[in-house]
């Protein structure tokens, strides 16, 4: 008799889901990109900024999702090679370091995919379609179907946790409902084979999510609103003197409103606190100009990148090192993995012939 498996219908919010780290001791961490092009400041300040960070205290494993890139780029494949290079010079540019930071390539470790069916099994098609990040990204790309590769990806970042027993996954308040179905999905496999699998935890990342040059949605390539971390200085330069600011300055010495101001807000991001006041006062007092105050913000941005274009310099003369990390760090990381599915297996009582 086939065994009826109950599956997970409740997308409730978990208390429990975010991690305190004044009561627990937590190990690895999983974070990573989609390689859909080059990152931009938006990542910098959402993810990598926190992610150099991070690499000091905790095992750190980034896992550069190219089979989850093709939710959305599922008709040019040719193109993640490219891709996946970009990816991994921004986060070498950014300050990860392989010696202490795990690079992986998602599609060479196929205990993910192995795990990813097997967690499919557990939830029904109902919580997938009503999780507010897929709905939300779903409604912003205007898709009025959406292929089982898309819907599904929650299961898919799932088994991308899952199998390198992951403690912690630095993510945004808005991804939380993919970390609180993780656990949902985990629970109930070790519930129904005695399974030992991490139940992972949401890193609340504390830094500001960047809206795009035009001050609409969030900074995104595909919008065609952010700067790049590759970008010249140039051509940040450009980027940032045609950014949104507050519509009803017209004259230099006219009172602003720094809260509706996009130039404002990077300067929250990435500013000193001084210069955060001193923008603000000048701003709401009529101090100082629009184009002043984006070029004081250039050169924010600008020291901010020095250190990362002198590392991008050395990894572009030195290309080969950067598929040397990626290999490395990809065996790493499927050692750890075909332990994890050896043993998923045993709980499924599947290891129908030991290796």
């Amino acid at each position: 008799m086939y065994k009826q498996v109950q599956t997970i219908m409740d997308l409730k919010t978990e208390n429990a889901a975010i991690a305190d780290e004044s009561k627990f001791e937590y190990k690895r961490i999983l974070t990573g990109d989609r390689p859909t092009g080059p990152l931009h400041l938006g990542h910098y300040a959402g993810s990598l900024k926190n992610r150099v960070r991070l690499q000091d205290k905790y095992e750190t494993f980034i896992l550069i999702a190219d089979i989850q890139a093709l939710t959305t780029n599922f008709e040019h494949p040719e193109k993640l090679k490219d891709n996946i290079f970009l990816v991994a010079l921004d986060n070498l540019s950014a300050g990860i370091d392989p010696n202490l930071s795990t690079i992986v390539i998602q599609s060479m470790i196929p205990e993910i995919s192995e795990l990813t069916t097997f967690f499919s099994m557990l939830i029904s098609i109902n919580p997938l379609k009503h999780n507010p990040t897929i709905k939300t990204e779903a409604k912003e790309r205007g898709y009025e179907e959406l292929t089982y590769g898309f819907l599904g990806y929650p299961v898919s970042q799932t088994a991308d946790i899952a199998v390198f027993k992951a403690d912690l996954v630095p993510v945004g308040i808005d991804q939380l409902p993919h970390i609180e179905l993780a656990r949902k999905i985990i629970r109930k496999f070790n519930e129904l084979y005695c399974g030992k699998l991490v139940e992972p935890y949401a890193l609340i990342d504390k830094f500001p999510r960047l809206v795009g040059l035009d001050g609409n949605l969030k900074m995104s390539k595909s919008y065609g609103n952010a700067i790049n971390l590759s970008d010249d200085y140039d051509s940040i330069k450009t980027k940032i003197r045609s950014a949104l600011t507050d519509k009803n300055r017209i004259h230099p010495t006219d009172r602003g409103n720094p809260d509706i101001c996009t130039i404002y807000s990077y300067h929250r991001a990435f500013s000193d606190e001084n210069l955060i006041k001193e923008t603000e006062y000048n701003c709401k007092n009529g101090k100082i100009g629009c184009v002043k105050c984006k070029d004081n913000l250039f050169e924010v941005i600008k020291k901010l990148l020095e250190p990362m274009n002198e590392r991008r310099a050395y990894y572009l003369d030195n290309k080969d090192e950067i598929w040397d990390i990626l290999l490395t760090g990809t065996a790493k990381a499927k050692a750890i993995a075909s332990e994890t599915i050896k043993e998923v297996k045993e709980s499924m009582k599947m290891l129908y012939i030991l290796p």
